[in-house]
């Protein structure tokens, strides 16, 4: 397969991501763990098997050396696109976006890695806490009811496809786990205040009622999974983060 320039939709430190006809072809670099690239076709395919309708799995191959993953191409924008030029519909969009996630929610793949355990590997590994915060952020962790949902990790409105039709497709299911949905809502909470806190309190608001969650419940998660996104080692997040992992001396 050969890749041209004038098709790279997206670039990241460790990864290219192109428009090859019906495909989008994931290419990572040599050095990015060959298992993550395999978790993240396994994911695709057990979201596939649990009911979901997401851009099927093509074939998980090298281009030039590096591992790649080919999945279906959706046509149409991101959700996130549409609700930057469209302000006047946020809160339908919003609501749309939650019955979305409470979708996948409803759905079980007892195949996927457990989200208590790899929280606990990500606040386990973590230099920038000592081991009096990452004792308290465990034993929290381990307090917090055990779940098998799916949750797909990093939900928000640019991993949403909303096509000509109307129809909304998730997409990239690389931090696919199954556990307890307030844990995977507090994540979506905390992307989207990292950009918009007014969109992030909406979020909050509508979750709850349409799940009928309690808000503190869902709260009770935010220092567990701001403390895992700090693995991502991104300097201009930590500042956020680290303010949501010390309201825990404060619960």
């Amino acid at each position: 397969m050969t890749l041209d320039q004038g098709k790279l939709i997206v670039k990241r430190p460790y990864k290219e991501v192109y428009k090859c006809d019906d495909s989008i072809v994931k290419v990572f670099e040599k050095d990015h763990p060959k298992s993550a690239v395999f978790n993240e076709a396994l994911n695709t395919v057990r979201i596939e098997e649990a009911g979901l309708d997401i851009p099927k799995l093509k074939e998980v191959t090298q281009i030039d050396g590096k591992w790649s993953i080919v999945i279906e191409y959706k046509e149409g924008k991101t959700l996130e696109e549409m609700m930057q030029v469209d302000h006047a519909n946020a809160e339908k969009y919003m609501s749309d976006f939650v019955d979305l996630q409470l979708k996948i929610h409803g759905k079980k793949a007892p195949m996927l890695n457990k989200l208590k355990d790899k929280l606990a590997r990500q606040i386990d590994g973590l230099k920038e806490l000592d081991a009096t915060q990452r004792y308290e952020l465990r034993t929290r962790l381990e307090s917090m009811p055990k779940h098998t949902k799916v949750c797909h990790g990093d939900f928000n409105p640019s991993n949403v496809i909303v096509g000509k039709n109307g129809k909304m497709t998730v997409v990239d299911w690389a931090h696919a786990t199954q556990g307890n949905a307030s844990a995977d809502a507090a994540m979506t909470y905390l992307l989207f205040a990292l950009k918009d806190q007014g969109l992030a309190d909406m979020y909050m608001d509508m979750f709850c009622k349409k799940s009928d969650t309690a808000k503190q419940y869902v709260q009770q998660w935010l220092p567990i999974v701001a403390a895992s996104q700090l693995d991502k080692d991104n300097e201009l997040e930590k500042d956020f983060l680290m303010k949501w992992i010390d309201v825990m001396d404060y619960q």
